[in-house]
């Protein structure tokens, strides 16, 4: 994998309406200019459709491109979801390895229970066990004011189990995702790895990527936190050395406010109604990093973040993607099999063949 002591500084910063950056002393920085149009462009695969939209590049940028398709190209991959389908090999196991360490032994989940579950529930692990157990009937000794703390066992059983077996070499990587990384190799396009906002953390997904073998592993770059912090859009926004403006502080703060009100206002609901919720408020908070961890990929690969493709496997790179105009096309997996991505430049189900290959991306014409 190639390192470096200091990220690449010369990448030229793209701004658009939806980014605010410090003021500084004049000449500081350079940048490049806005995009004249924003357009759609469709190109076709042999039984699939693909569209980028809104980034145009200059017209010296564009045709350049045409001369060198893979001139000025790079591939972002997300971990879970694309590099592996984490859910479909590792999930029904992790949770059968939890249900017998906390003695539930009539407790096993087929892969046809499995996916029926996740199918009813949304993929909604807590709605999976609730549904579940209303089925095949609850411990009898546990009391009905405990079910929410019972399935919150459950479920953190359950994530050290799942990384225990993705630290393991027993779960494969998707197929074709190693051609795909060589092929990219070969053209002389940059594949970076994101594993800084990965769901299992940044360790886990470090060692999935292992699975790619050292060899594999030296022609690629890995993003994760230390390397977003040290790029220099992380030193810009993330870092200590510029702080944010109290504007952007003050709306963080209200956003957090708005989100424990939230649970606030959930909870006695609950609590009327003998339930037991929580909401879900990362998603707010955590697109920052996952922007931040985009960006430090171009960065890293040298490229324009107009000129990268995130291949993503999950709704928060989609979203991130969307914020900064990225391109932005998805793998389907046992996770995400029906759900919607309207923003997405394209949906595909896995690597080669009629789905996604290096020819089909080095191909396309961005004017």
């Amino acid at each position: 994998m190639e390192t470096a002591s200091y990220p690449i500084l010369h990448t030229p910063l793209i701004i658009n309406n939806n980014c605010k950056f410090h003021e500084f002393p004049k000449n500081h920085f350079r940048f490049l200019p806005l995009f004249s149009s924003t357009f759609s462009r469709k190109f076709n695969f042999p039984g699939k459709s693909l569209q980028f939209k809104r980034f145009a590049a200059s017209s010296s940028s564009s045709s350049s491109f045409e001369q060198n398709p893979s001139q000025g190209l790079a591939v972002l991959l997300e971990v879970e979801g694309v590099l592996m389908d984490v859910y479909r090999l590792g999930n029904r196991q992790a949770f059968n390895v939890a249900f017998r360490k906390l003695g539930l032994d009539c407790a096993n989940w087929t892969e046809p229970i499995y996916l029926d579950l996740l199918r009813k529930s949304a993929s909604d692990e807590e709605r999976m066990l609730i549904l579940y157990f209303n089925r095949i009937g609850w411990p009898t000794s546990l009391p009905t004011s405990e079910k929410g703390s019972f399935m919150k066992s459950v479920l953190r059983e359950k994530k050290n189990a799942l990384d225990d077996l993705l630290i393991s070499k027993s779960l494969p990587l998707r197929p074709g995702v190693e051609d795909f990384i060589d092929d990219a190799y070969n053209e002389g396009i940059p594949v970076v790895i994101l594993t800084a906002y990965s769901k299992s953390g940044d360790k886990i997904a470090r060692s999935i990527v292992d699975k790619l073998g050292n060899d594999r592993i030296s022609k690629i770059k890995m993003v994760g936190n230390e390397e977003v912090e040290r790029s220099f859009y992380g030193q810009l926004v993330l870092g200590k050395g510029a702080s944010s403006s109290m504007d952007e502080q003050l709306a963080r703060e209200a956003r957090k406010a708005a989100s424990a009100e939230k649970q606030r206002i959930a909870e006695e609901v609950a609590l009327m109604l003998k339930l037991s919720v929580e909401i879900d408020t990362s998603s707010t908070d955590s697109l920052p990093k996952i922007v931040a961890a985009l960006r430090a990929g171009a960065e890293y690969a040298g490229v324009p973040v107009y000129n990268c493709v995130l291949v993503a496997g999950s709704q928060s790179g989609v979203s991130g993607a969307e914020r900064i105009s990225m391109p932005c096309i998805v793998l389907r997996s046992s996770l995400t099999s029906r759900a919607e991505f309207p923003s997405a430049s394209a949906i595909m189900d896995g690597f080669g063949g009629a789905d996604l290959t290096i020819s089909r991306l080095r191909n396309k014409r961005w004017s």
